[in-house]
């Protein structure tokens, strides 16, 4: 298969990434010429998809969907989560496929797989590093490194080459790290993840002794084994102004739950981070891009005089669209109202730009609430992967 024309799309999808990116508002309205930009490009990398993944173009044909009758984003066909398990979607021939992500889960669950090469992990890092910057590290440049120290609580990336988030992680710590950096995890027999309380609270330790802020990258399920692990240790840890914490995924059934107050009041209580440093990561192995629900460090109070609790949303970047769709219609819904989550990523050039997902959310202006997945559908995301 000729990879020129994907390749060729790669670049300008960097330099629309770039560009998008440069005009950050933490409450986006997308603009009229940025939205007629967004809506060629995805017709464009539509038709490239239609002509060379055949699992999809199967799919879109089953639909009665194709290139000429799509005008709009909005109309091009999703693929659900679901497909990624069983079928090889994307533009790569085997030879190509340097690397691969698979979804979280255990030895009992099939995962969804995501191939990469050089080129599309160029590409996703390009994505995930120009939304991580004005989420977590507003307060430097997209080329700066940061007086931080970092903390992850999962594996590095040599014990996990399958995660898409430690991939992340990785990308991340190398790009804006400039200090220490200490990944506190380790694989377990059965793809799980083991958690090392007693290195993290070292390294927190440390840290709170040399006066040094610390980025906190975690899982929820792991934040809250951290926070369980200094209170049966009795500490309290009181981490530097400055310090933030993000965590993403759920608990998947694998500890009790909290609400996102609630893990939040106990990072305050055990590491002297607050809320307003802490940030929620939405993101999924069969996409390259991420949605964020705050700013590290932004006031508690937005515009509208709503708290932070309330005023949290997520928010894909710019090159990605969503729509939440009716399980009962199939279509869209309107503000305030509660649907399945659909992704139109455009910096999936080399598998499949439109993803549809089974977590439940309400839309939001310009984002949506999370709520969890849909009744009867499999556990997943990176919570899974904790023990």
């Amino acid at each position: 298969m000729n990879l020129e024309r994907f390749q060729l799309f790669g670049e300008r999808m960097r330099d629309f990434i770039s560009r998008s990116a440069g005009s950050f508002h933490p409450h986006p309205e997308p603009e009229r010429d940025a939205d007629s930009e967004f809506n060629a490009l995805a017709i464009e990398l539509f038709k490239l998809q239609y002509d060379s993944v055949s699992p999809y173009r199967t799919w879109c044909e089953s639909k009665g969907v194709k290139p000429p009758s799509v005008s709009h984003w909005s109309q091009i066909p999703a693929m659900p989560t679901a497909a990624f398990k069983e079928l090889e979607l994307t533009c790569l021939p085997i030879e190509q496929r340097h690397a691969v992500f698979h979804s979280s889960g255990t030895s009992r669950h099939q995962p969804s797989r995501h191939w990469h090469n050089e080129l599309s992990l160029s590409l996703y890092e390009a994505s995930l590093l120009a939304w991580f910057q004005p989420h977590l590290v507003p307060e430097h440049g997209r080329d700066e490194q940061c007086p931080l120290q970092w903390l992850a609580l999962t594996p590095p990336p040599n014990l996990a080459p399958r995660s898409s988030l430690v991939h992340m992680l990785g990308a991340v710590t190398s790009r804006f790290g400039s200090g220490k950096a200490v990944f506190a995890g380790r694989p377990a027999s059965d793809n799980t993840w083991l958690l090392d309380v007693d290195s993290a609270c070292a390294m927190l330790d440390e840290a709170e002794v040399e006066n040094a802020p610390v980025c906190i990258l975690t899982t929820a399920f792991h934040c809250l084994e951290l926070i369980s692990g200094l209170a049966e240790r009795g500490k309290r840890i009181r981490l530097p102004l400055g310090s933030r914490l993000m965590e993403t995924g759920g608990y998947k059934g694998r500890s009790r739950e909290v609400s996102k107050q609630e893990l939040y009041n106990m990072v305050r209580d055990r590491l002297g981070i607050t809320p307003e440093y802490c940030v929620s990561e939405y993101g999924m192995t069969e996409l390259s891009s991420q949605a964020y629900d705050w700013v590290a460090g932004k006031t508690s109070r937005s515009s509208s005089g709503l708290s932070h609790e309330t005023a949290r949303c997520f928010r894909f970047p710019p090159w990605a669209r969503i729509q939440v769709i009716s399980p009962e219609t199939s279509r869209p819904v309107s503000q305030g109202e509660t649907g399945l989550l659909r992704i139109c990523d455009l910096a999936n050039v080399y598998s499949v730009m439109a993803v549809q997902t089974d977590d439940l959310v309400v839309l939001r202006n310009h984002g949506f609430e999370f709520l969890g997945r849909k009744a009867g559908s499999e556990p997943r995301g990176c919570s899974l992967m904790a023990k």
